[in-house]
Parts: C-alpha cells; structure tokens; sequence
C-alpha cells in the first residue's frame, strides 16, 4: 500500500514539475524577445571609436529658391562646423561645390532679383575638403547627387533624391499629391538612387490639422509608399525651423507601428533645408561613422546609425511633448547627444552630454521619464508591463540647446515578417484628378478663402 502511495506520490510529483516547466517554458517563450540596435556595430570609445559627424542631406542656394549663392552657403556650413553636406536644389541635382549644375529656366528670376551665382574656386573646394581652409584642421564632406524633386509642385510633395547620376532628376517638375510622392519614388529608384520623404506635415497641413498625423489613410498611404520602395530609407521627422512639421515626430512613431510587422524599419532624418545663412543652425543629424567619407554617409541612411537634432520645436498637447517650446538657434549653446547607446539583453544604456532629460517611447507612448547628467541611465524593459509586445523603443534627449532623437530600437520577438504585396494597392478614386494642377490651384484658393475667414 505504501508503495503504491509512494508511486502516485512520484507520479503526481513528475507531473506536477513538467506542468510547471511547460508552462515556464510557454512563459518564457511567450516573453522572449530581441532588442535590434541600428548602433549595434558602433564604437563608442577607445582607440578605434567611431565619430560623430554632424551634416544636413537637404540644403538649398540661388540655384534654386534659396537666398544665398552655393560658394556662400557652403563656406558658412564649413565654419558652423558641419562634417558633410548634400545641397538638394529643387529639380536640379548636385554636383561638386566647384561645378555649375544644370541651370533651370524657373529659377532664371534670381539674378534678376540681385542675387548671384557663385561656386568655391578650384582651390577653396580642396581645401575645404582635406580642412585647411580658414585652418580649421578637418575636412568637410561633399555628397553630390541630391535633388529635391516634384520642384513645380504647388501641394509641397517633396521627395529627395540621393546619388543620383549629375544628368539625372534636372527638370524632374512632377505631378500633385499621392500621384507625384509616387512617381517621384519610382524614378528615384528606377535610376539606383535612395530617397527620403521631405517634410510630410507640410503636405498634410498639420499646422491646421494636427491629428492629421494619427489619421488611419495618411499612415497607410506614407507607410505603403515606404514598403514599395525599398530605396525609400524614412521621412525626415524634423526639418529647419519645424514650422509646418511640429508633429511629424508622431508621424514617425505611426509609420514604425505601420512598417516593422513587414521588417522594414523607418529611419528619421533631421534636415536644416536651408534657404538662408540663419537656418544653418536649425535641424540637422549626426552620423556615427568609421570615417568621414561619402560611402559611409550613403551606407549609415541605410543602416539608421545616426541621431536626428533640432535647435527648434514647438510647444505640442501630444504625450511625447515638448509641453514647452523653444528656439535656440544661433545661441552658441551645446545641442544634446547621445554618447552611447548600448544595449544588453533587454537593458539598454545609454551616456549623453549637454543634456538634462531623457525619454523612452515605445510604439507611441511615454514609457520612461527621468533626467540624465554625465552618469549612464539604464532602462530595464523587463520591468516594464507589455515590453514584449512593443514594436520598437526610441530615446529623446532634452538640453539647453535643444533636443535629440535616437533611432528605433526594434522588438524582435522572432515572428516571420508580413508580406507586402504593392500590387495589391488600391487608389481613392481622386488619385488622377488631384495629381494635375487645376485640382491643385482651385484647392490652394479654398485653403486661401478659409484661412482668410
């Protein structure tokens, strides 16, 4: 009798424990995830650390609309300390700072308005690359191929082109709206350029509409154009003084919810888009690269390994803020950086310098709140309720001299990634009649007669 008591006992006991380890199994499982770092390869300090390289990819001169002639710009870039530049005229591709691009006739009223053309001498182009110029002591980098495109566009559909052939994209005027963020895209990538989308608050008129940035049909139509398009790498999330994309940060945070389940990850670039010497000092990024050279610029748009930095932003009612604006441009004061961001398991640490506060947001939310000073800050995401189910997380950092955005950090759970068919897409019955112009002027004059009243 007691050995059978003793056998179910064991039995009991057997089954007991594998009931408890399957279901820790199951748990743990369940809970299982990886953190994929776009720093992941970075070196942050020694004697092989990588820099830090500050540049803008979208800057303009007289070649096009902006204010100030090439040689100008490209001089005061150089003594704010910029480590490389891509001025993306509209419709006209860049070429070296010592070279004329294509002249277009629609710009042809600059000269008549007083304003020059002028390119860096032969000799100033050298030195401002290999950085004796005015001995500054480093060399500042000169990305050619970049065009702003869709440049007779009256609805703001912006889209720059990157390492395009110096013969290709001039002229490219484009169509309105959804119609020409496509074409424009497509011809991108036809000609083995990358692109990113420019300013899309400025599109979709934020600065009336606000939630036009959690609206379901803008999301999915950003979120389709950048999984069409592998050459598409993001959407600039800042851009010079935000004035017309204050909210764009949320944009980003709904298009990473929208692309990561089909294993694309959306880079957020923060541009000055200059038109005028004032502007310099606005919204740019910073490269994390081996070197300084135009291959690492191309390859770290693609891999993510960069932080975007505004001196600019505005006040916003939205969880991830800032309550508060500010503008601190041409203050001379420091702007915030990240010194590293490392992560380990699901920890991740990271060092900031010229910083006060730090923030995590995962899929849209505030999910950490603190300061931050010289001492590293970790947050553990197994002590944060629902981490396995985030899509991604990302850092800001605030200082005196204004604000700095990590990339996404993605929540790898090991699920296969969703299958984008772009074949499967289908128009609003609009689509062809809002990409010509009478549609586009006779909704300018609304949007004119509304804002009037």
């Amino acid at each position: 009798m007691k050995k059978t008591r003793k056998i179910i006992a064991l039995a009991m006991s057997f089954m007991l424990v594998m009931s408890m380890g399957i279901f820790a199994f199951g748990a743990s499982a369940e809970s299982d995830y990886t953190i994929v770092s776009p720093y992941e390869d970075v070196i942050w300090s020694g004697d092989n650390a990588w820099g830090a390289y500050k540049g803008t990819i979208h800057s303009h001169t007289t070649y096009s609309d902006g204010g100030v002639d090439l040689a100008t710009m490209v001089k005061e870039y150089y003594a704010q300390d910029y480590d490389f530049l891509a001025n993306a005229d509209h419709g006209i591709t860049g070429v070296e700072w010592n070279k004329t691009p294509a002249l277009q006739l629609l710009y042809a009223y600059q000269p008549l308005l007083g304003y020059k053309y002028q390119n860096l001498t032969d000799s100033e182009f050298e030195q401002i690359q290999n950085g004796t110029y005015n001995g500054r002591g480093k060399g500042m980098t000169c990305v050619t191929g970049a065009n702003e495109l869709n440049n007779l566009s009256l609805t703001k559909n912006h889209v720059n082109g990157f390492f395009l052939p110096s013969n290709v994209g001039n002229g490219f005027g484009g169509v309105e709206n959804e119609a020409g963020y496509d074409l424009a895209l497509k011809f991108i990538e036809d000609n083995g350029g990358l692109s990113h989308i420019n300013h899309p608050g400025d599109w979709l008129e934020t600065n009336a509409d606000p939630e036009a940035v959690n609206d379901k049909k803008n999301v999915e139509f950003f979120g389709n154009l950048l999984l069409k398009y592998d050459s598409c790498t993001g959407i600039e999330v800042l851009n010079e003084a935000n004035g017309t994309t204050g909210y764009d940060r949320i944009l980003w945070d709904n298009l990473l919810m929208y692309c990561l389940p089909y294993g694309k990850n959306v880079i957020g670039f923060s541009n000055t888009d200059a038109h005028s010497i004032q502007n310099i000092d606005s919204s740019f990024s910073v490269f994390m690269m081996e070197e300084n050279t135009v291959e690492n610029v191309k390859e770290t748009m693609q891999n993510g390994a960069l932080f975007a930095v505004t001196r600019v932003l505005r006040g916003n009612e939205f969880e991830i803020g800032p309550a508060e604006g500010f503008d601190v441009r041409n203050s001379g004061l420091d702007y915030p950086m990240f010194t590293s961001l490392v992560v380990d398991g699901h920890k991740i640490t990271v060092t900031a310098k010229a910083s006060q506060e730090l923030q995590w947001i995962a899929d849209g939310k505030v999910i950490y709140k603190g300061t931050i000073g010289t001492e590293p800050v970790t947050i553990d995401l197994d002590e944060i309720d629902g981490a396995a189910d985030f899509t991604y997380v990302r850092a800001e950092l605030k200082g005196e001299g204004g604000m700095c955005l990590s990339q996404a950090l993605v929540i790898d759970d090991g699920s296969e990634a969703l299958e984008f068919d772009a074949s499967a897409l289908r128009y609003d019955p609009t689509y062809i009649f809002s990409s010509g112009k009478i549609w586009a002027i006779i909704s300018e004059l609304i949007r004119a007669i509304k804002n009037a009243f």
